[in-house]
């Protein structure tokens, strides 16, 4: 028997929840110096019901870069403020809703 989301009214395994949840987050993204004139993208402003781990594991993959997801945002080592934009509008999250600063 097939599930029905209360909210949506939709069939659960369709998943629409989930892409609602990412097109409605607000996302900054900005570039930290840190010691020794390392650079490092910051990506922050993720609701609660948005798992940053998977987000942060993607992205590193995708950059092939190190970093992590600790606080509420996700830390990537280097300055990725080129691609980062399209990359998360590839993960489902909305254009309009992403600033790079």
């Amino acid at each position: 028997m097939v599930e029905i989301d209360p909210i949506t009214g939709l069939p659960k395994e369709l998943g629409v929840w989930d892409n609602i949840n990412l097109e409605s987050q607000k996302i900054t993204v900005l570039i930290e110096k840190r010691k020794f004139g390392k650079r490092y993208t910051i990506v922050k402003g993720f609701g609660s019901e948005v798992k940053i781990k998977d987000i942060a594991k993607k992205l590193k993959s995708k950059f092939a870069c190190g970093g992590s997801a600790k606080g509420g945002q996700i830390e990537l080592q280097g300055d990725h403020k080129v691609r980062i934009k399209s990359a998360l509008v590839d993960f489902g999250f909305a254009q309009e809703s992403i600033e790079v600063q």
